[in-house]
């Protein structure tokens, strides 16, 4: 495909891009109609009025509050604005979220390959939108790729000679919700100790601000709420793209054991720690972070869709793992791009619906988990980069064991490979309504 080299041409194009997303977005008949956000946002405001947290349950059903008290000390502010404004500020954070994500993901990527910038943001920016965890996350009014921005901001400091500020946007994202905490686990694989030491005490830090703010409400989630998963909706559920969600949808109506499921999550944890500690020996620290992106989908007991904006680090790398495979011709660039092209498109293409009703067979294993056959095949065969010694201008990156404060890629800004990412419920199963008609996974997904 040429692309237009004109401003105006270039221009035209973004144009009915934006038009033709735009008008997808606003018919796609999988909205979600800001159903987590009213989650949030009811719960706060029962909290205000003198209930508990965690007592708090949508109107009609079962869905309520499960993130821990330190996310509803900080969505406080919510019960000061009106719902219409409450949305309208959900959109505005995500749009910065987006915003953010992309440039790290694209900015050096652009200028090596001598792209215009605003004409490959424009392209990019239309492409992450039509993502289906992006969509849903932005339609459910979710924190996904809120959490996202924050876990990739320390990985853009370490990757950038910044390691000595790195590690407390981590923790912050881990005392919101538990999924970011995997990344603590990845300092210490690392050996970032000062990293890890400000991630792990700042995330202490914001829970024991939430115990002072609301006793009850820690004392409620750390004992009962977070293990009780009949808030969260159905393991087997189709929207459960985890390691967990395969074995809930064979063995249902059974419960799934967790014995397997345990012995399949410490054959992922010694996966992911080895790949993890060679990309990152190698000076691939956008690499070290999106395995760990991966592997925190596939252990995580329920994974929505909307949670594998996790994914889209590791689609980045895969994008400019292919643009570095030589020259346009070369079979491997043209494979690594065809299987990045192929990704997204699945991950556009809400796939695993077709199979939300009935997930048995082997059409049903195969398609109702596409996700998870995608997360899993990154997670084993996401390209290795040794960026040490970089070709783009990067400087020569020290080894993790020499030194603990330092990051151990170039900087991120210099080198196109170690941006982040190429811009990362459940209906009763005998309901008759249709997938497109309710909302998916509720916000008290933990």
């Amino acid at each position: 495909m040429r692309w237009p080299t004109s401003t105006r041409g270039r221009a035209l194009l973004v144009a009915g891009l934006a038009a033709a997303v735009g008008l997808f977005l606003a018919t796609v008949p999988l909205h979600r109609d800001w159903f987590d956000l009213g989650v949030y946002y009811g719960t706060v405001d029962y909290w205000r009025d003198g209930g508990r947290i965690y007592d708090y349950l949508v109107p009609g059903t079962h869905y309520g509050f499960t993130y821990p008290p330190f996310a509803a000390v900080i969505m406080l502010p919510m019960t000061l604005v009106d719902w219409p404004s409450a949305v309208v500020i959900s959109l505005l954070l995500n749009a910065g979220a987006a915003a953010a994500i992309l440039y790290w993901s694209a900015a050096a990527v652009v200028r090596r390959q001598g792209w215009s910038r605003w004409f490959a943001f424009a392209v990019a920016g239309c492409l992450f939108a039509l993502l289906e965890p992006v969509r849903d996350t932005i339609s459910f009014g979710q924190v996904n790729l809120l959490l996202l921005a924050l876990v990739l901001a320390d990985a853009w400091l370490l990757s950038s000679g910044r390691a000595r500020y790195a590690g407390y946007c981590i923790g912050l994202a881990a005392a919101i919700k538990l999924t970011p905490a995997v990344f603590i686990g990845y300092l210490l694989l690392t050996r970032r100790w000062r990293a890890a030491a400000a991630a792990a005490s700042t995330a202490v830090l914001a829970t024991l601000l939430a115990l002072w703010v609301t006793p009850e409400g820690s004392r409620v989630y750390w004992t009962e709420a977070m293990w009780n998963t009949d808030r969260v909706g159905s393991l087997a559920y189709v929207s459960n793209q985890s390691w967990q969600g395969v074995l809930a949808r064979l063995a249902e109506p059974g419960a799934p054991s967790r014995t397997v499921w345990a012995l399949g999550v410490l054959v992922l944890l010694a996966v992911w720690a080895r790949r993890a500690r060679r990309a990152s020996a190698a000076g691939d620290e956008w690499a070290g972070f999106a395995l760990t992106g991966l592997t925190a989908c596939l252990i995580s007991p329920v994974t929505w869709v909307h949670h594998l904006v996790w994914l889209l680090p590791a689609l980045a790398v895969l994008v400019d793992a292919g643009l570095r495979a030589g020259a346009a011709g070369d079979p491997r660039r043209r494979r690594l791009l065809s299987w990045a092209g192929g990704i997204y498109a699945a991950l556009c293409s809400s796939v695993v619906w077709l199979w939300s009703w009935d997930a048995t067979g082997i059409d049903g294993f195969l398609g109702a988990n596409a996700y998870v056959w995608i997360s899993l095949g990154l997670l084993l065969a996401l390209p290795a980069r040794d960026l040490r010694a970089s070709t783009d201008g990067a400087r020569p990156l020290p080894s993790p064991s020499r030194s603990a404060t330092m990051g151990v890629c170039a900087h991120a800004t210099d080198s196109p490979s170690r941006s982040p990412q190429e811009s990362r419920q459940s209906a009763p199963p005998a309901s008759p309504t249709p997938p497109a008609s309710r909302p998916a996974p509720s916000a008290s997904d933990g």
